[in-house]
């Protein structure tokens, strides 16, 4: 052990050892070290980050946050159930950003379905009720409610009216701070509900409103959308660029700026002012370039940016997206013909500081393998700090290139067997080929995976005694994943288990790797036993 006394080793003794004459001796038999190797005190996660540890004053811009899409689906994205355990199983996971798709409803009641498909629809005061009874059970940090908003200025009116009658006092409805230029932190906001919609004005003017009547106001928000090709490209051809573009600066020395970013044309929005000004902190705004949001996003505007865009502005643009990122929460969501729910691999988005990488987490995989073993840190609380050079101004990191001042680390993993195994499916005996993958996730050149041999007929106590080392350059975005497999050739290799955690949050020597189903169901008492050590 590391870091141990002998007061420590009494501690053991007494909490483990099992034959009264032995601990009285203060010894330890060969049952008593079996049952404190197999106990949580030597589980692989490091017992100090179950809690939250990491400095919770910072803006709300500076963390990762998980984050689900479209959550009221448990199933597929066009005929599939819409049900409220979606909400209250992601809130339970610790997810602190939910998605609620709101639409026109019968008798003046809003529903929360997905938009012209076959999904089955909810009422979404019965979806606040959900979210209001389990809005903390798992963290008590903020949660932030995205309304993908398609409701007349009468129903949503009716939101507004629900969302304050039903949260009351947790929701959030005033600036915390009259003068701040910069967002709360997630310890100012505990206990909160924060609504992301379109919204109207400034904050003083809201503020200026507040307690005051505002049925049947309604504004007009002009939202800007891109125009296809075709039509940029004539707009392009008759220098009408500057109508679609208010504001922007008309200086000479700009004009390849301005040549650069994409045009967009304006659509009009009805907004009711009584949603609109329950917007404070995250007001959802289009993402239109790097060089307008640098010039005139303000600090309270989020945007959303569907994966494929996301995409080519990390591997083209990487440093510009982390400055954006460094400022601004940025929410990252699956593109459209993922009819079938599946998700992307949130790591490189992650990897450019994007707060919010939203997933279906009705999906099991190896997205949301990484996302549940990324949100382990930080007590579960849904909030993780991201890494200095994620938030600092000048940061010149780039997740595609190995940074000058890299402190790398270099891990040594010794798996030496396996515990109770899960049986194979197509196996009425425990006699599965078994084999152990372990890979890391992180920025591109930390990316790679080794594995074990294979050993035959046994998934009781198999035995591989393999020593296994990786040189990891930005391990504070590095996840590790083991995963148990049964060797097929026909049919490919069948998925037993896996267990994935942020590689600095694992403890060293000699530890015991929990498994977890394909849904996330742990899988006790199945487990590797292994050696870890790593230096920087």
């Amino acid at each position: 052990m590391l870091n141990t006394s002998k007061s420590f080793a009494s501690e053991i003794i007494q909490k483990y050892e099992p034959i009264e004459e032995v601990k009285e001796a203060r010894q330890m038999s060969v049952e008593g070290f079996i049952r404190y190797l197999c106990s949580s005190d030597c589980q692989l996660f490091e017992n100090e980050y179950e809690k939250v540890y990491q400095d919770m004053t910072h803006p709300l811009n500076d963390y990762f946050i998980s984050s689900s899409h479209n959550t009221y689906l448990i199933s597929d994205q066009l005929v599939g159930p819409s049900d409220i355990w979606g909400y209250v199983s992601a809130l339970v996971k610790g997810c602190r950003c939910l998605e609620i798709d709101c639409w026109d409803g019968s008798q003046n009641e809003p529903v929360v379905y997905h938009g012209y498909t076959l999904t089955s629809k909810l009422l979404f005061k019965t979806v606040i009720q959900a979210i209001h009874k389990y809005a903390f059970i798992a963290s008590d940090y903020p949660l932030v409610l995205s309304l993908e908003n398609h409701c007349s200025p009468p129903q949503q009116e009716v939101m507004a009216d629900n969302l304050q009658f039903i949260l009351g006092d947790s929701l959030l409805s005033d600036m915390l701070d009259d003068f701040s230029d910069q967002l709360p932190s997630p310890e100012a906001l505990k206990f909160k509900i924060l609504v992301r919609n379109k919204k109207i004005g400034t904050l003083v003017e809201t503020r200026e409103r507040r307690n005051s009547d505002k049925h049947g106001q309604v504004q007009e928000y002009e939202e800007y959308e891109e125009a296809d090709k075709e039509e940029e490209e004539n707009k392009v051809k008759e220098s009408e660029t500057l109508a679609y573009l208010k504001g922007y600066p008309e200086k000479e020395t700009e004009s390849k700026n301005l040549a650069r970013l994409p045009l967009f044309r304006k659509k009009r929005v009805k907004v009711a002012l009584a949603l609109s000004d329950l917007v404070i902190y995250t007001k959802a705004e289009k993402f239109r370039s790097f060089y307008y949001s640098k010039l005139y996003q303000q600090f309270n505007e989020t945007n959303s940016i569907g994966e494929s865009e996301a995409r080519k502005l990390s591997k083209f643009s990487a440093n510009d997206f982390i400055l954006h990122t460094r400022k601004f929460v940025t929410r990252i969501y699956p593109r459209a013909t993922r009819a079938d729910s599946s998700n992307f691999n949130p790591q490189e988005f992650w990897n450019v500081g994007c707060q919010m990488v939203a997933l279906n987490f009705q999906t099991p995989g190896l997205p949301m393998d990484l996302q549940n073993g990324k949100f382990l840190d930080n007590g579960s609380s849904g909030y993780i700090l991201k890494p200095q050079f994620l938030r600092d101004f000048e940061t010149e990191f780039n997740p595609y290139e190995i940074p000058q001042n890299s402190n790398p680390v270099t891990l040594t993993i010794r798996l030496i067997s396996g515990v109770q195994l899960p049986p194979s499916s197509h196996s009425s005996s425990n006699k599965a080929d078994t084999l152990v993958i372990i890979e890391i996730f992180g920025v591109p050149y930390d990316q790679m995976k080794q594995q074990t041999r294979v050993i035959r007929r046994n998934a009781f106590s198999p035995r591989w005694n393999e020593t296994f080392t990786f040189v990891i350059q930005v391990p504070e975005l590095a996840l590790i994943r083991f995963v148990v497999e049964n060797q097929n050739f026909l049919t490919g290799n069948e998925f037993l288990g896996q267990y994935t955690l942020p590689v600095l949050c694992m403890s060293k020597g000699y530890r015991h790797v929990p498994l977890f189903s394909k849904f996330g169901q742990s899988l006790e008492p199945a487990s590797l036993f292994t050696y870890i050590w790593y230096v920087r």
